[in-house]
């Protein structure tokens, strides 16, 4: 009972927020299929894993809470984290909240952030954001307007309307200042990237990118970033070489200061995907990854860097979302997409061999103990699920050795 409870894992999910603060990954929000009606999880759990120790647990939150909703958009901004859009039962939402990660509190407080000057986007899901400066940017997602909102920034879907209200894909930018708790809407230079929804987004220096997504019932595979300090779109970038496939629901995650790495999603053909392709910077080239596994597809899932360089994928699906037998997940993919230094190399060896070296590991300096002991609870985390699920927890290698 005692090892159950230890080793616990957040539930499966997809569409939901993960975002990473100091050696934490922080779950909320998303939905699962029982019976073919879509639940939403609990709006008043988030669930956290502990990066070295591998470890779960579950922190209850109070306060104003968001609603349960799946399409949120989270991010961590100076140890809070944000909570914008999402949809559920009632529709569309504009709102935002945010949690203090670091109170020190063992019950996390919410707040709903309604005393601010300017004016909040529209009511959207599948939207994308970027933290930067002391700013969350925000960009594109599905959602609806009143008549009177409609403008060049939002493609009208034809087939969902009721009355005043429209229904259709964003292109527009929104800055929240978490210092000035303000929404600005900056002048946007040069052409921005068609409207679209359930794309993605990673953040390199100034350059906020953005990839793929969805309008009508087009998957598109285009790149594009907006300088954040002189807010310039590139107009869309000519990338050299061979170029991963049209796709939505997919991540974008900076695995380096100038690479970002693709994973998953759904094809232009409803086909999930587990393919994944690192962007370089330095030679403007896309390069296909071969050693991951295919039979490990997600969509609508989230991924966040880690240590050392790793991406976290938690969650989403292995299907197609518009089929009735939807297979969510809760595994943790932990993908290793640069060289592990040598501390960290000999700090798994410990972890995966605690038995052999025995009373050796005890002569470690104090602090080289105190980083061994996390591996080694996490490596027995590991073994304990994998023993439960045979896969619960991957990581996958994709340099040669």
């Amino acid at each position: 009972m005692a090892a159950a409870q230890r080793y616990c894992v957040a539930e499966e999910r997809s569409g939901h927020c993960a975002a990473t603060d100091r050696h934490s990954l922080y779950i909320w929000g998303g939905y699962v299929t029982i019976e073919e009606n879509e639940v939403y999880l609990p709006n008043d759990e988030i669930w956290v894993y502990d990066i070295d120790s591998g470890l779960w647990r579950m922190h209850l939150t109070n306060g104003d809470l968001p609603p349960s909703m799946s399409g949120s958009c989270g991010a961590c901004l100076n140890g809070k984290l944000y909570i914008f859009g999402g949809y559920d039962d009632k529709g569309y939402s504009n709102q935002l909240y945010y949690v203090d990660l670091r109170s020190g509190t063992e019950v996390l407080t919410w707040r709903h952030i309604k005393n601010f000057t300017g004016q909040p986007p529209t009511p959207r899901d599948k939207l994308s954001c970027w933290a930067y400066k002391d700013r969350l940017i925000y960009f594109g997602g599905y959602g609806c307007r009143s008549h009177n909102q409609l403008s060049d920034c939002f493609h009208v879907h034809e087939a969902s309307w009721e009355g005043q209200m429209f229904w259709g894909w964003n292109n527009d930018i929104h800055v929240f200042d978490t210092e000035e708790q303000a929404w600005i809407q900056p002048a946007v230079k040069n052409t921005p990237p068609q409207a679209r929804a359930a794309h993605s987004c990673a953040l390199l220096g100034n350059r906020g990118y953005v990839f793929g997504g969805r309008v009508l019932q087009t998957r598109m595979n285009d790149l594009h970033f907006v300088n954040l300090d002189a807010w310039t779109w590139s107009g869309g970038m000519q990338v050299n070489g061979e170029k991963p496939k049209g796709r939505s629901w997919h991540t974008l995650t900076p695995i380096a200061a100038d690479q970002l790495f693709l994973f998953g999603g759904l094809s232009s053909e409803s086909a999930p995907l587990s393919d994944g392709w690192i962007y370089s910077l330095a030679t403007n080239e896309w390069k296909q990854l071969k050693h991951l596994p295919k039979d490990q597809p997600r969509l609508w899932h989230t991924a966040c860097p880690g240590k050392d360089n790793e991406v976290m994928v938690f969650g989403g699906s292995k299907d197609d979302l518009l089929s009735l037998d939807t297979g969510h997940c809760n595994d943790l993919l932990i993908f290793q997409v640069q060289p592990y230094s040598l501390l960290r190399l000999c700090l798994d060896s410990i972890g995966k061999n605690t038995s052999v070296l025995g009373n050796q590991i005890s002569c470690l300096p104090r602090r080289l103990l105190q980083q061994a002991k996390k591996r080694i609870t996490f490596w027995t985390a590991t073994r304990f699920r994998q023993s439960r699920r045979n896969s619960s927890s991957y990581e996958f290698n994709n340099n040669k050795t």
